[in-house]
Parts: C-alpha cells; structure tokens; sequence
C-alpha cells in the first residue's frame, strides 16, 4: 500500500487548480501587468483589511484551541499594515467610507464562522492567506513599490512585510510540519481540504468583484 502524502502536501496539491485561477485572475493580472491605475491597489488593499480582521479578531480565544491554537502566531498579524498601508496611501478618510464589497464580505463571514465553529476549517483559511503572503505575497509587494514608486518595505507595503519572520523559508517548514501533525480523522481531512479550495474560490470572487468595478484601460 502507497502511503499517504503528508497533509500540507495533500492540501497544496488538491487546491492547485483554484490557487493558480486566483492568481491568474484577470484583476490581479490587469494589477500587476500594470494596465491599473494606483486606485486598484487602494481598493484590493482596503478590500485585505476586511479579510484579515475576520482571520485575527478571534486570535484569543483560537491560542488555546488544541487544533487552531500552534497556528495563532502574532509575528503574523496584518490588520494593523495593512492599516497602516491605507494610511499612507489613502489618507485617513478611509475609515469613514471603505466598505466591503459583497464577495468581501461573504469571504469575511465565513472566516468567521469557521473561526468561532470549526478550528480545522479556519486553520486552512489561515493556510491559504498567510503563507500565501510568505510566498507569491512578496511578488505582489515589490511589484506594487516599483509601480507606483513606493517606499520598498515601506509605508503603502507594510501588509508583505513580515520583519518578525527572521526565516521564512525555516517558518514554512515548521507551518507545514503543523499541518502535517493536525490531529484530524480522514473525514475532517476531506473537509478541510474542500474548504481550502472555496477559500481560494472566495478570494478569486473577490478579484471578480473588483475587476467589475474597476476595468482596465482600453
């Protein structure tokens, strides 16, 4: 008998189709392609804060939680860059009239949700952002600096930069030897890995929104 690949590598491997239709959305293309006004990176900017409250509000109480708990790390934490970042590029009027787009908002319930209800299902979730950011993130960061002529690691890209990671590559391996060791039955590892490819689905609805709202240039 063949045995099992390990869970991350199972995760990575059942969520391949959905993660490459999120990267290759036509928004995120039309972003990084250049074909965007800096508007475009205001309003996916502000559209991640929403995202990450819902992935960090719960952190408290998920710390003592024997499955979510080893994931709540605070060197990860991204509601206050990415404030930050809306700060600089926005100004503070942001506070008073951003607001979530309905794929937004429905990606943020559901983080939610799967953090108050299901640990397992909210440890995917905060898979699919948070070493995504580790890894494809940092294209987006110095892609976006060089566009409009910001600050590298600076203010405007604080959300891709994680000073607190001394080694990324060495926290990635230790992220995945975590998932590897969840303490999951073969049916809740089925569910995670079907809610790991809607989380990339909602991330890809939200790029759909965005892209509707804010077309490239003809």
């Amino acid at each position: 008998m063949t045995e099992a690949a390990p869970f991350s590598t199972q995760i990575r491997s059942a969520t391949t189709e959905q993660h490459v239709a999120a990267n290759t959305s036509r928004f995120m293309t039309d972003m990084l392609g250049g074909a965007l006004e800096v508007d475009s990176y205001h309003r996916y900017t502000g559209q991640l804060l929403f995202v990450y409250r819902a992935l960090e509000h719960r952190w408290d109480t998920l710390a003592a939680d024997p499955v979510a708990g080893p994931f709540i790390r605070p060197e990860l934490a991204r509601t206050a860059e990415l404030e930050r970042d809306l700060d600089h590029l926005v100004g503070p009027r942001w506070r008073d009239e951003l607001k979530p787009l309905p794929a937004t908002a429905a990606y943020a319930a559901r983080i939610d949700e799967c953090a108050r209800d299901w640990p397992a299902g909210y440890v995917v979730h905060h898979y699919t952002r948070y070493l995504g950011d580790l890894s494809g993130g940092q294209i987006i960061g110095k892609t976006a600096a060089k566009l409009w002529n910001l600050t590298h690691r600076g203010d405007g890209v604080r959300f891709y930069v994680f000073d607190a990671v001394a080694n990324p590559a060495a926290f990635k391996r230790e992220y995945h030897a975590l998932l590897d060791q969840l303490p999951l039955d073969d049916l809740e590892r089925r569910r995670v890995i079907d809610e790991g490819k809607q989380a990339f689905a909602m991330n890809t609805a939200v790029f759909h929104e965005l892209a509707q709202e804010i077309p490239a240039a003809q």
